[in-house]
């Protein structure tokens, strides 16, 4: 049975009443155009999503983008910043705090439509005062309307990335749409994913029958696999990337754009957050040792926050209330050395 609480208003009604301006629409395409042109190889400069794990509170998260623009000002002829919004938390058990979309004060209950202007309102307030418009996961394909117009990067997480609606919808938008493995690892499956997204598709979307042209900026993204034990594991390793590069030239003619995205954290990491300086630095040194690896890894996923580490309830300003991040000095230690080796 559903009980109805609350009657959620169309994306259109929404975006009407928060409006997107010229000023920050400008810089929104121009900050797309930058991220587009590292998936496509048109610049070499590499794509870096990088912010908290989830973003549970306005305050902090603009504080973070605020630092993270001007550190941008130091790196950007070589490096794409691309600050972290995450406002959806996909839950292994499916319960728990699910993100500020569905429960916009993490100590208060759920409140959709709150949630939906909350983001809004952030995402116009990150592009305004940083200068950097954000990535957000698209956890729930249908929700992707309110925010369309003010990302500039998609992610589709390990849960989603067999799921039909999520490869559709992906087909759609006109953003790189970063799709990671499986939670299982799986290659074929992951290529799979990023095929679907890259081809012209016909469905059902928000009341009407919808025809896409594919999302040539679709793209892989490695963020480590759990084993039939719960075990993590890696697959940011050389061999696993150029099994990918071998599962994009197998489909030559088929897939538009080889680009893999490293995720420092998650199974890759196992969560010990502290170890994403060590795997971007391996990461960076098989591009220095191979063409193709270089040519084919086009940036990093990275969890960092004002603070370090996590806590159970929001009682310390800039630090996660979900999975552990680095905080701020080691964050910019990284992608000023990132930006060095690049």
């Amino acid at each position: 049975m559903f009980e109805r609480e609350i009657k959620i208003p169309t994306f259109e009604e929404i975006r009407s009443e928060q409006p997107v301006k010229e000023p920050l629409a400008a810089i929104k395409r121009e900050r797309d155009a930058l991220a587009r042109s590292v998936i496509t190889g048109e610049s070499d400069k590499l794509l870096l999503i990088i912010g908290p794990c989830s973003a549970h509170e306005s305050a902090p998260v603009l504080e973070y983008v605020r630092r993270l623009s001007r550190l941008n000002e130091r790196v950007k002829d070589k490096l794409v910043l691309v600050p972290r919004v995450y406002t959806a938390k996909p839950r292994t058990r499916g319960v728990g705090y699910k993100g500020m979309f569905t429960q916009p004060d993490p100590e208060h209950r759920e409140d959709t439509l709150k949630g939906i202007r909350m983001i809004r309102s952030l995402l116009l307030n990150v592009i305004e005062e940083s200068g950097l418009s954000a990535a957000d996961e698209m956890l729930y394909p249908e929700n992707y309307a309110y925010v369309e117009d003010l990302l500039t990067y998609v992610a589709v997480g390990a849960r989603s990335s067999e799921n039909q609606m999520h490869r559709l919808v992906s087909s759609g938008i006109e953003l790189p749409v970063g799709i990671k493995n499986p939670t299982g690892g799986s290659i074929p499956v992951l290529l799979n994913s990023v095929y679907a997204a890259q081809s012209p598709q016909v469905f059902k979307y928000h009341n009407y029958q919808v025809r896409t042209g594919g999302n040539p900026y679709a793209h892989a993204v490695l963020r480590g696999m759990v084993d039939q034990y719960g075990n993590d594991i890696p697959n940011y390793h050389f061999e696993t990337v150029m099994q990918v590069l071998e599962g994009y030239k197998n489909a030559e003619g088929e897939l538009s754009h080889p680009a893999v995205i490293i995720d420092a954290n998650h199974s890759n990491s196992g969560k010990r957050y502290r170890q994403q300086i060590r795997i971007v630095e391996e990461v960076l040194q098989n591009r220095s040792y191979d063409a193709d690896f270089k040519r084919i890894v086009k940036g990093f996923m990275i969890e960092s926050f004002l603070v370090e580490g996590c806590q159970k309830h929001d009682v310390v300003f800039g630090q996660s209330i979900t999975d552990p991040c680095l905080g701020w000095e080691d964050t910019e230690r990284l992608v000023l050395d990132i930006a060095d080796k690049v």
